[in-house]
């Protein structure tokens, strides 16, 4: 009976250590040390949340930069990747819708490969600088911006652009909600 009862004690002890202290250990540790990003890195405008800095946000009006396709329509709680693989029909009918719409938006060449694909939770913020800069046209279009506001929307793109993490870890890249946020204070609707 010893062994048992031996087994059930460590079994609680760790339960509580592993399940119970230690997540709120660092759950407290997360709120002290990075406290914006502990609570989900919101970005609050006018007293009110309109997103996460860390989550895609739908984008789909021509004023503002789009981001990436979502499998999971941009929905947090349902993020995710198609899973579709490199021989599914669907991600080939996907791929060719959107590199029809791309092409129909911005005129011949080959689009960013971020443009075509959604990414594998469905909801990355960032796009690919090339994205982004792509779309300059597109919403200074939009935003009945000329040609020199338009050269400072192209500066402002690039002011946003971020390096790899670390210095080597990923690709380039600017954060959509960032920029859009950005966009409205600099060149208001």
């Amino acid at each position: 009976m010893k062994p048992i009862r031996t087994a059930i004690i460590v079994f609680v002890f760790w339960t509580i250590v592993v399940g119970g202290i230690y997540p709120l250990l660092m759950t407290g540790i997360a709120a002290a040390l990075f406290s914006k990003k502990a609570q989900g890195s919101l970005v609050v405008k006018d007293g009110k949340v309109i997103g996460s800095a860390l989550l895609a946000q739908d984008f789909s009006t021509d004023i503002y930069f789009h981001p990436r396709p979502s499998a999971a329509k941009y929905d947090p709680t349902n993020s995710g990747a198609s899973n579709w693989g490199w021989t599914s029909s669907d991600l080939k009918k996907a791929y060719d819708q959107r590199k029809a719409d791309w092409l129909k938006s911005f005129g011949p060449g080959e689009p960013p490969m971020d443009m075509l694909f959604a990414s594998g939770s469905g909801l990355d913020p960032q796009i690919s600088p090339r994205a982004a800069e792509a779309q300059v046209k597109r919403v200074a279009s939009a935003r009945q911006l000329g040609t020199d506001k338009e050269a400072q929307l192209l500066s402002l793109v690039r002011s946003f652009e971020e390096g790899p993490q670390l210095g080597f870890l990923g690709e380039p890249r600017v954060n959509v909600l960032a920029l859009n946020l950005a966009v409205d204070k600099r060149f208001p609707k």
